[in-house]
């Protein structure tokens, strides 16, 4: 069991989520005032998308990256940034022609997925490791790509979040250790129950964190009515967790809940089992993170 956990709070993620709760943050305000009361909550890290304001879809704009993390940081509550470097991978096949993509394919460069993360130099983004049917749709990751954008993640000196799917995301992610493009000890991040990668059950963090190696982290995440259930059993498998309204819209049946408002359940859970959350500076020095206050946690 961990008794010192490291709590994501994933803020607003990509899907079209936002007109299915007005709790969903889409403007940069919006998602940088609810990553400071998650972390105010008891979150460790905010994990950050951001969304077109006008639509509250996904998007890419490197200056709504800038004014969400200028917001953060200039707060007065402290709390560990991940920005998302897996945007721009989404692949649905046209119906007329299914060789191209059709509406709803949004396809960037790893170079342009690393844009606001070698910008910013937040102290984690994500790096998935590889493709997967997402519901009806494909996430497109190859392995060329993968090399290229760890190796851009490794000379920014950001440390990557290593998010899997998948359990051939996890062989993956360990042969760009053994190639030296993840230095360190390693973080990995098991994502389970989005259809059709691994199943959000205690077999398959068992498995997969079976599969990683003896110096690295870890942490699980389960989606919608699993949220609270994975976070419970990684923790008392020896990992770390994750909640926010990326996951799951609903603090319990029928009723939507905030950010905070999933921390705040989180945090209950986790210390109901006996263990406590881990401040942002203490898990900066954990984890060796940059600091990106420019003096000693």
């Amino acid at each position: 069991m961990n008794k010192n956990v490291i709590l994501s709070c994933a803020v607003t993620g990509a899907g079209e989520t936002a007109g299915r709760s007005e709790h969903v943050p889409v403007t940069p305000k919006e998602i940088a005032d609810s990553a400071i009361k998650a972390a105010k909550a008891g979150a460790t890290i905010a994990h950050i998308h951001v969304r077109d304001p006008k639509t509250g879809k996904l998007s890419h704009d490197v200056n709504l990256f800038k004014e969400v993390v200028e917001r953060v940081r200039e707060a007065d509550t402290d709390v560990i940034l991940n920005i998302t470097a897996g945007g721009g991978g989404d692949w649905v096949p046209s119906s007329e022609d299914p060789t191209r993509g059709g509406e709803g394919t949004d396809i960037q460069t790893p170079a342009e997925r690393h844009e606001p993360v070698g910008l910013l130099l937040p102290e984690i983004c994500t790096l998935d490791c590889g493709s997967v049917n997402f519901g009806d749709q494909i996430y497109i990751s190859p392995a060329t790509w993968l090399r290229e954008h760890a190796q851009l993640i490794k000379d920014s000196g950001v440390t990557p979040e290593l998010e899997c799917f998948d359990t051939g995301h996890i062989r993956f992610a360990n042969q760009l250790v053994h190639e030296g493009l993840v230095e360190g000890n390693p973080m990995f991040q098991f994502c389970l129950g989005i259809p059709w990668g691994a199943d959000a059950d205690a077999e398959t963090i068992s498995y997969m964190k079976s599969r990683i190696p003896e110096n690295a982290t870890w942490a699980a995440f389960g989606i919608g009515r699993m949220q609270m259930p994975i976070l419970a059993e990684s923790v008392l498998q020896g990992g770390n967790a994750r909640v926010g309204l990326e996951d799951n819209l609903y603090l319990k049946k029928g009723q939507l809940a905030t950010n905070e408002q999933l921390v705040d359940k989180g945090v209950g859970i986790i210390q109901s089992l006996g263990a406590d959350v881990m401040s942002p500076a203490d898990a900066r020095e954990f984890l060796n993170l940059r600091n990106p206050h420019g003096e000693a946690d």
